[in-house]
């Protein structure tokens, strides 16, 4: 995993939330931290050799089962974080037409946390 400059902004600004017990802000970011690490996941292939008796679908040897993640360019991983934005705006509107405004208003707000500490 490599730390681009979004990665770093965002991680500053989690830790800021964090010492300032920012609740919102800090459960946005930690989402959007970890749809990024998701996105690097390489899919689950079927040409591993599963050759285990013991354990179904396991592969046998040291570092069998392993794989390389992706690398996300920075275009990448600014449409993951624009995607996780909308997602927030969606669920946002979603929750005002079923009347929850007090949640509607915290996802406008995590919105605006993210956009802010990714600049987006």
């Amino acid at each position: 995993m490599t730390t681009s400059t979004l990665r770093a902004g965002l991680r500053h600004q989690l830790t800021t939330a964090m010492r300032e017990r920012d609740r919102v802000a800090a459960n946005a970011l930690r989402s959007v931290l970890a749809a990024l690490d998701n996105a690097e996941a390489v899919p689950v292939s079927a040409d591993l050799p599963v050759d285990s008796d013991h354990v179904a679908g396991a592969v046998v040897g040291l570092g069998a089962g392993e794989s390389a993640r992706r690398e996300l360019t920075d275009a990448d991983e600014r449409r993951v974080v624009e995607r996780e934005i909308a997602e927030m705006h969606a669920e946002a509107d979603d929750a005002e037409r079923r009347g929850a405004a007090d949640r509607a208003d915290e996802l406008r707000r995590a919105a605006a946390v993210v956009s802010g500490a990714a600049e987006v």
